[in-house]
């Protein structure tokens, strides 16, 4: 059996990447980008267990998708280093960044045949360019660029990592603690993806695919004599509100289902749960904010939605532009690509008894192409 644990650290926030997605999140094919990496090193060696470590908010969907061990990450990379290591057992733990995507199964061997020779095994790439420190020139064959994985002894680095001083990677915690470090030969391609020009020198990475992703929603609310009525987005001209925990503006409701619909997100209740106190009485504008933030960073782009509102009353028709015009600038997409049918049921039915309102809405997204960015 191995004895040899795989953490991947995916918990960052890519603040330096500069778009509204993840980049641990970015597409090849189907797969994210956190996926992809766990699964070519699971191809690649006989890990006893493989932990992704991530941010709390994106454990959840991250679990539809692969039965890795998922951990919280904290606030910083050493942070979220430790969390993980609550969960190692083995004799050796190998610890990479899901940002570091192209690593060869030649590399990895490289560095686990020497994990023997020292308390951590170290790649790193040669420099062949003159190297100035402040203002001297210093030996430029004494400079080495180090790179993840990097494999060390469990216990050591769990001992080392035990301090308040911070540490960029296992190497300086293990080395500053006392302990012996072998380096290896890298890969100039294992490149790690920090800002978004660094995708051109990622040469594994294929484009993400091109399929269109639908989900549909369907919500209805009853009338309520108190309160007012809020409907695709905006205040209409209405007797009676509509009975529910938020402000009950169904149209909003159904649309952010078929989001999460295509997006395999899951649905309303799940994000929103009707008995937390932090969304009663709240505008549904928010909650469709959130729900698009979430989306944009898990990798996903809106084309475009269709929404049919069943009412026997209120009559919609003079609101329906300005319901796209609402709608189209919280998702971010062009008025024109938000439609908006308005229909009756005919008198039948509670919606025909003029007792409440059904919608249902349909959703297409694509996956953010980065293939696309000069």
């Amino acid at each position: 059996m191995s004895d040899l644990t795989l953490i991947l650290l995916a918990a960052g926030n890519s603040v330096r990447f500069g778009q509204s997605i993840k980049k641990q999140w970015l597409r090849i094919g189907h797969k994210p980008l956190w996926q992809f990496v766990a699964d070519n090193f699971k191809q690649s060696n006989n890990f006893c267990k493989i932990i992704v470590v991530s941010s709390k908010d994106d454990i959840p969907f991250m679990q539809n998708y692969a039965s890795y061990t998922f951990v919280s990450g904290g606030e910083t990379r050493q942070e979220s280093l430790k969390n993980a290591l609550k969960e190692v057992e083995s004799s050796y733990v190998l610890v990479s960044d899901i940002a570091r995507a192209c690593i060869t199964s030649e590399m990895l061997q490289r560095i686990v045949s020497q994990k023997s020779k020292a308390d951590v095994v170290v790649p790193y790439l040669p420099v062949s360019d003159t190297v100035v420190y402040e203002n001297s020139t210093i030996d430029r064959e004494k400079v080495k660029l180090i790179q993840t994985p990097q494999l060390s002894k469990t216990s050591i680095l769990k001992s080392a990592l035990d301090t308040n001083q911070t540490f960029t990677d296992e190497s300086s915690a293990i080395v500053t603690n006392g302990g012996t470090r072998v380096f290896v030969l890298g890969d100039k391609n294992a490149h790690k993806i920090t800002f978004v020009e660094d995708l051109h020198k990622i040469p594994c990475l294929s484009a993400p695919s091109g399929d269109t992703l639908s989900g549909n929603g369907f919500d209805v609310h009853a009338f309520d004599e108190k309160g007012d009525m809020w409907l695709g987005g905006i205040k209409i001209e209405s007797e009676f509100g509509f009975k529910a925990h938020s402000d009950g503006d169904v149209a909003l409701h159904s649309l952010i289902d078929a989001l999460l619909g295509a997006a395999g997100m899951g649905d309303i209740g799940m994000m929103f749960p009707d008995n937390d106190e932090r969304y009663k009485d709240i505008d549904s504008k928010k909650l469709l904010e959130h729900v698009v933030e979430k989306i944009n960073n898990f990798g996903f782009s809106i084309i475009n939605v269709d929404i049919t509102i069943a009412a026997q009353q209120p009559r919609i028709g003079k609101y329906k532009t300005k319901m796209r015009e609402v709608i189209s600038e919280i998702l971010g997409i062009d008025m024109a690509r938000v439609n908006i049918k308005a229909t009756t049921t005919e008198k039948l039915g509670f919606i025909g008894r003029a007792e409440g309102v059904g919608v249902l809405a349909n959703a297409n997204l694509k996956y953010f192409n980065y293939k696309e960015i000069g």
